[in-house]
């Protein structure tokens, strides 16, 4: 049988080569993955500054959203690591043209396609696979090949044909008789007051609209009270009067506050939750303001009239007039939906107001019609981008950044108490729009597909690092895909599947390295999300498929809130990836969790699928901007990269009783690594650190059922390590050196 070694032996090289010291040597023993020298420090800094704009930096992964997708920078280092011999220099190499040609990587949870498309471009063969159709439909439209002058042309001829029929529903006329084109509408949701009956808008602020940077830019727009005129104020003012009607009142304010609303009109106080559960409906809105695009450029805030009330009125009747104009879908209970359900939405199509699905509907007929499969699939996919950013769960961020904050930024279906309605198709100056996020998601994909581009660090200015786009190191994207593994074994270079990766059609050692991400046992439960997209995916494209249903929720999921099921589910997945890993291969994937249980699930799994853990080290996490990073009192910034061979291929290490003298040292080096490159580590940080070096000792030197044991009792070790080694980093952060 022909080994993982023989064929990088014959495969591995860079293109061009400039002398014999700039071929890569032959693959023989351990991986660069595997080196204490894998310099992560460095290649963390690359990915903070993509993590800051991934959309713009990694543009072929964003072309539709999914939930923690990681950093290209990342993925392209541990696939030149995994595929490269020991004493590599993988910083060096992450700049050369490396072509591995026709090695094969496997991701059994490909999430976004990060990993299939950094192994695409270093010219290796790959094989994704993911059980939610959302992901898998995703990665087929960013990996697949598009002619840029089909894709431009089908947009020129869907602008033609339903642009002024979606735009006529967002002009509007201004008091002084000038037409103007609303990019956004304000909304604010209703509730009876329980004592008088009155309705009461959930203003927790009267000030709706400020610039993204407010010290800065401190003009304000806030919405009287009394007669609903707008107010310029300043965004942190306590008192103005209004310029209509003289009312005076303290901008801060509104009737909402936290969990309670104070009704305006009786004064009495009541729960905002429980007493929108105890209707049958979801809650009312009220529209109060739009901003008006002017023809000659500039942008007017204006509150809402008797004519654009009408307005949206007729779209309502246009909207009852149209047949089988949405999909109409249940949401399931879960997680990441009882909070909407706790409003009162218990379908999909109720997280839009009648305007946005009249608009939504003209859309995705017109996207049925495109006669291409390819070309159709890529702008439903468009489409349901839009959809992010065009529903009531959305909201507004303000001037000076993108203005729609999207309906997922906090990884939950959040009902929104003053929501924004962006004009669908879109102007120039819109966000979020059907027009702009073809411009934004799939042009700048498809540049990025022609001519992929790594960032390179050239210096800082202040605080802010500086790079430079490095062109012609990468293989461009864009593929035939194979349907099954046998295409793929008759030529095909990408292979994408849907389904359980606990059971794959690939052949036995066929696979060269595994790189993947998995999910987390309590994180976001991505079919929970992933069904307000599919609905409309499913209503577009058809039932057929991986659409057969109407769910993308599955019982072979690995990600549960159950840790027994979580981790019978990953054992399984990683026995697969067993059976199809060479017997020389390398199994790397990036893993971080502040609980124990996270842990001793993984080394479980691993360890019963017959893995052990071979190195371990740090690397920058998930996106800067996260919201739930923010939120968090310990951030994780750091993911682990845990680096497995087959157990009977690992050297077992001798054993001399002192596992924490063996731990500690590597940990500490690891710390103080990333501090004297200036990054400051939260204690949850420190720890997962601890947590990797652990369970690599254990996992190698040790049976399943000591490793399991000596993790289980290892508490005190593992807290007194992780507070020495926080204070260290702690003290040396203030005294200078992060």
């Amino acid at each position: 049988m022909t080994t993982r070694t023989d064929r990088i032996q014959r495969r591995l090289d860079l293109r061009p080569a400039m002398d014999p010291d700039d071929v890569l040597s032959c693959f023989v023993g351990p991986c660069a993955l595997e080196d204490d020298q894998f310099p992560f420090e460095a290649i963390s800094d690359v990915a903070e500054v993509e993590s800051w704009r991934k959309e713009i930096n990694r543009p072929i992964y964003h072309i539709h959203k999914w939930w923690a997708q990681r950093l290209g920078t990342v993925f392209r280092a541990i696939a030149l690591g995994a595929l490269t011999p020991s004493g590599t220099d993988i910083l060096s190499a992450f700049y050369r043209p490396v072509r591995v040609k026709d090695l094969t990587v496997f991701d059994p949870f490909m999430g976004s396609g990060t990993t299939i498309g950094e192994a695409a471009k270093l010219g290796a063969r790959a094989i994704g696979r993911d059980i939610n159709p959302v992901a898998h439909f995703l990665v087929r439209n960013a990996l697949a090949y598009h002619d840029r002058d089909e894709v431009v042309r089908t947009f020129r001829d869907i602008e033609r044909d339903v642009a002024d029929q979606i735009r006529i529903h967002y002009k509007t006329i201004l008091p002084d008789g000038t037409e103007g084109e609303v990019l956004y509408y304000f909304w604010v949701k209703q509730v009876d007051c329980p004592e008088c009956a009155e309705q009461v808008d959930l203003f927790s602020s009267r000030v709706f609209a400020k610039h993204a940077y407010a010290s800065k830019y401190p003009e304000a727009k806030a919405v009287c009270p009394s007669c609903g005129e707008i107010n310029s104020v300043r965004y942190d003012s306590t008192h103005t009067a209004c310029v209509s009607c003289a009312v005076e009142f303290n901008p801060q304010n509104g009737p909402a506050s936290g969990q309670k609303a104070t009704c305006p009109s009786c004064d009495h106080s009541f729960p905002i939750a429980k007493t929108i559960r105890e209707k049958s409906a979801p809650p009312a809105h009220r529209l109060y303001a739009k901003l008006v695009l002017m023809p000659d450029g500039t942008k007017i805030y204006a509150a809402a009239t008797e004519e654009d009330r009408k307005a949206y009125e007729l779209a309502e009747k246009a909207l009852e007039a149209r047949p089988n104009a949405y999909p109409v879908v249940g949401i399931e209970p879960g997680y990441n939906t009882n909070q909407a359900l706790g409003y009162n939405y218990r379908y999909w199509h109720e997280m839009f107001n009648a305007r946005q699905l009249l608009c939504l509907s003209i859309l995705a007929e017109r996207i049925r019609a495109i006669p291409e499969p390819v070309l159709r699939e890529l702008f439903a996919c468009l489409f349901s981008g839009a959809l992010e950013f065009n529903n009531l769960f959305t909201s507004y961020k303000g001037e000076g950044t993108g203005a729609v904050r999207h309906m997922f930024a906090h990884h939950i279906l959040k009902p929104e108490r003053v929501p924004l309605e962006a004009n669908v198709w879109g102007t120039p100056k819109s966000s979020g729009s059907f027009m702009t996020m073809f411009e934004g998601r799939i042009r700048r994909a498809l540049d990025y597909a022609d001519e992929p581009f790594e960032l390179r660090l050239q210096g800082s200015q202040g605080q802010k690092k500086t790079t430079e786009k490095v062109f012609g190191l990468s293989e461009r994207l864009g593929f035939d895909l194979a349907e099954d593994f046998q295409s793929f074994k008759d030529g095909k270079r990408v292979y994408l599947s849907c389904g359980d990766s606990s059971v794959t059609d690939i052949d036995d050692g066929a696979v060269d390295a595994i790189i993947t991400d998995p999910p987390f046992f309590d994180n976001v439960h991505y079919s929970q999300l992933a069904d307000f997209f599919h609905v409309w995916q499913r209503f577009i494209l058809g039932e057929a498929g991986t659409r057969a249903t109407n769910t993308t929720r599955s019982p072979a999921e690995v990600q549960n809130a159950d840790v027994s099921a979580f981790t019978e589910r990953l054992g399984a997945v990683w026995a697969e990836c067993h059976r199809v890993l060479a017997d020389d291969g390398v199994l790397a994937f990036t893993y971080h969790h502040s609980r124990s249980e996270g842990w001793t699930s993984m080394l479980y799994a691993l360890m019963e699928a017959g893995f052990g853990i071979s190195a371990a080290f740090p690397i920058k996490a998930e996106m800067s901007v996260a919201m739930p990073k923010h939120q968090a009192k310990e951030p994780i910034d750091l993911d682990i990269v845990l680096v497995c061979r087959k157990r009977l291929a690992l050297k077992q290490h001798q054993w001399n009783g002192d596992l924490w003298g063996t731990i500690r040292p590597k940990a500490a080096s690891q710390v103080a690594r990333l501090r004297g490159a200036g990054r400051k580590l939260s204690r949850n940080d420190v720890r997962i650190i601890v947590m990797a070096q652990l369970i690599r000792q254990l996992s190698r030197s040790h049976s399943q059922e000591a490793a399991l044991s000596l993790l289980e009792v290892s508490s005190p070790e593992i807290e007194a390590t992780i507070e020495s080694l926080h204070e260290i980093n702690k003290n040396n952060s203030a005294g200078g050196l992060s």
